[in-house]
């Protein structure tokens, strides 16, 4: 049997994330009806505000009123 885990997989890319600068969080701290609930609900496999964020970062010029795609 190989040593090739859905585990080693995920830890193995967190660490390669983390190397780049990324901020690594536990799940369940983000989850759903926690204190700092990034989601409402599992099923949201896109961070709304985090992707907002980075895009605002990313793009400083852009006018706040610019419409907002839904």
């Amino acid at each position: 049997m190989s040593g090739l885990t859905e585990s080693f997989v995920e830890e193995a890319a967190l660490a390669w994330l983390e190397g780049l600068g990324w901020k690594i969080l536990h799940g369940p701290y983000i989850a759903p009806d926690e204190i700092a609930a990034e989601r409402t609900d599992y099923g949201q496999v896109v961070l709304e505000q985090r992707l907002r964020d980075a895009l605002a970062l990313l793009n400083p010029n852009l006018p706040a009123e610019a419409p907002r795609a839904r």
